[in-house]
């Protein structure tokens, strides 16, 4: 593993840890330290630094609604997916966009207020743009663990009975 590379799974795993923690833990100088984040930081590899919020104890987004959407579109000469990506991933409704393979194109996450918001999102701004053809919405009823985080205290004993 390279020094790069150490440096960015100490900070995958705590974005909070500081330039003396880092250099402890890799028996690095601060300085070298400093120049490797700063490095990561100009060359587009760390984008953002965010504290990752659990939302049934967020009083803020407890109540938003999270929607992924599937969407069949058809691909645009010399641009492929990327001009009608790049369409509506500018909406600040999406959440997340991802190209897929399989059964449709395009995955869309999406984030309102109440399943009318989201649906009128879907109806009048998604499903209108040139090049969609179909859409197919799924609502997240609740998160259990998304990139590696678990939403959920298990608390419970999963032992089986034993019977005689």
């Amino acid at each position: 593993m390279n020094e790069k590379e150490e440096i960015l799974d100490l900070l995958r795993e705590n974005a909070r840890l500081s330039v003396e923690d880092i250099s402890a833990m890799t028996k690095k100088t601060c300085d070298e330290v400093k120049a490797i984040i700063k490095s990561l930081e100009d060359d587009g590899i760390i984008l953002k630094y965010v504290a990752i919020v659990n939302p049934e104890k967020d009083e803020v987004i407890k109540d938003k609604v999270l929607a992924e959407i599937e969407i069949q579109c058809q691909p645009e000469r010399e641009h492929g997916f990327d001009a009608l990506a790049e369409r509506i991933y500018r909406f600040p409704q999406v959440k997340s966009l991802y190209l897929m393979s399989g059964g449709y194109d395009l995955k869309v996450v999406i984030e309102g207020d109440n399943l009318k918001e989201v649906a009128g999102f879907v109806s009048s701004k998604l499903s209108t743009l040139n090049g969609v053809r179909s859409t197919k919405t799924h609502f997240l009823l609740k998160k259990y663990k998304e990139n590696d985080v678990l939403y959920v205290e298990d608390e419970s004993d999963r032992r089986e009975g034993v019977m005689a």
